[in-house]
């Protein structure tokens, strides 16, 4: 498919794509990249410097905003995450810590990229503004891009109060393909984002490259996690093995469900310390899980799916050495002190994160990828069609460390993201945006 893409429109040449957010990383180099279009008539922010591939920076700020950094710069690090996948250039040797080394490119490396800034720290818990989303749409339109790339959503509401709705609509209309991702509110039905009829709506699916790590338990059973951890546990050492639920801290605040899940000051460091400990996924990031743990003295953490996020396991740069299993391993870990000693001798040993490729099966759906049917028009099928979304490596603003998390003071040049953010990208030019919504689909088809 990516291939026959960059085959079919080229590499992008020429093409001017828009994200609405701004960026800053190699990825987005101007070398080998000819001059300026004639065609384009964007500007670049002040105090932000754009080149021939960065051809443009703009902010848009509503007055009900109040932010401390009033610039282009993405100081969050999705904008750079979604437009070096959808546009950045050749980038050689680009790998997180040491994972997936390669190239890096996006769909069209040779696209010229556009940034509109619009979304900003939350006010009354909003942060991306229908007065912003839509003055970026109509500016991107006079400016002259080929194709909108929006990865920015909220829950589905009828077309014409929603700003992403009406400037897609007035883009298209203009003969400018929009492609938006479809959310990440899986795996329940009814959760597409984005769906109305005139966009491309994009939803995320696995690829055949996996960053693991395998645990060996005291019964010599071996199980199979995602992993992105820096670090891995001394050679073939086996550690005791703890579940959290039993190193819940001494005090009638913390509840055995709060130690399981690792929550901020929930366990007891004495039990806990030099032992791997295993924490439940749900309500708290799973990056502040594996923070908790290493705080608490654990010197690993295996994070165990719960039933809901079922076989969806993302590999995470913690902080500690960390493996991440699916609903099926890790309720064993996670529901009775019984089943979990039915291992044998708690113990455990960690393999050091590592890649593998031409996994099967791939690609199927992520559990998170949001789900049809379209609650504002079941008669539209959404989302249009799936794309590579899971453990995608994609540059990084450094703004952030890896796990996006405030903590972490790490920084690395390029990370892996899992979102249906990441699968909004299209190399595309010189059709219609219907014409290239139905090429696209006919292609799938044909290939598979």
């Amino acid at each position: 498919m990516v291939s026959f893409l960059l085959n079919q429109f080229g590499r992008g040449q020429d093409m001017v794509k828009i994200q609405l957010l701004a960026t800053w990383t190699l990825s987005f180099s101007d070398e080998g990249i000819g001059p300026v279009p004639s065609k384009w008539q964007g500007i670049c922010q002040d105090g932000v410097r754009c080149n021939s591939i960065s051809e443009y920076s703009q902010l848009y700020f509503s007055p009900v905003r109040n932010s401390t950094l009033f610039s282009t710069r993405d100081h969050e690090g999705h904008g750079t995450h979604t437009l070096s996948t959808a546009g950045g250039n050749f980038v050689t040797g680009a790998n997180v810590f040491g994972n997936g080394n390669g190239t890096a490119k996006g769909g069209s490396p040779k696209a010229r990229v556009a940034a509109y800034k619009v979304c900003w720290q939350p006010v009354d818990d909003h942060s991306c503004f229908d007065a912003d989303i839509m003055a970026a749409f109509e500016a991107a339109i006079t400016d002259g891009v080929d194709v909108l790339s929006v990865s920015v959503g909220g829950d589905s509401q009828e077309y014409f109060p929603d700003g992403i709705s009406i400037g897609g609509f007035h883009a298209v209309k203009n003969g400018i393909a929009v492609v938006t991702s479809a959310g990440n509110s899986g795996p329940h039905p009814g959760t597409i984002e984005n769906g109305a009829p005139w966009m491309i709506t994009v939803g995320a699916s696995t690829i055949d490259r996996e960053v693991i790590s395998y645990i060996a338990l005291g019964n010599r059973k071996r199980l199979k996690g995602a992993s992105l951890s820096s670090r891995g546990l001394q050679s073939q050492k086996y550690y005791p093995l703890i579940r959290a639920s039993e190193a819940k801290a001494d005090t009638t605040k913390v509840s055995a469900l709060d130690a399981l899940l690792c929550k901020p000051g929930s366990l007891d460091p004495k039990t806990v310390k030099g032992k791997i400990l295993v924490c439940l996924r749900g309500e708290i990031a799973r990056a502040e899980k594996g923070l908790e743990a290493a705080l608490a003295g654990a010197v690993g953490m295996i994070l165990a799916n719960d039933m809901e996020n079922w076989n969806d396991i993302t590999a995470d740069a913690h902080v500690l050495p960390a493996s991440h299993v699916n609903f099926t391993d890790g309720k064993s870990f996670t529901l009775t002190r019984d089943t979990f000693h039915e291992f044998g001798t708690p113990v455990a040993y960690m393999t050091r994160a590592k890649t593998e490729v031409d996994v099967k099966p791939a690609p199927f759906m992520a559990a998170f990828s949001s789900r049809g049917p379209n609650i504002i028009e079941p008669a539209i099928l959404k989302p249009d069609l799936t794309a590579p979304g899971v453990n995608i490596i994609t540059a990084c603003s450094e703004a952030n460390g890896p796990t996006d998390e405030k903590f972490d003071k790490r920084r690395v040049t390029f990370n892996a993201q899992s979102r249906t953010s990441m699968a909004c990208l299209l190399d595309l030019k010189r059709f219609s945006p219907r014409k290239i919504e139905l090429k696209i689909i006919k292609k799938i088809f044909k290939n598979n």
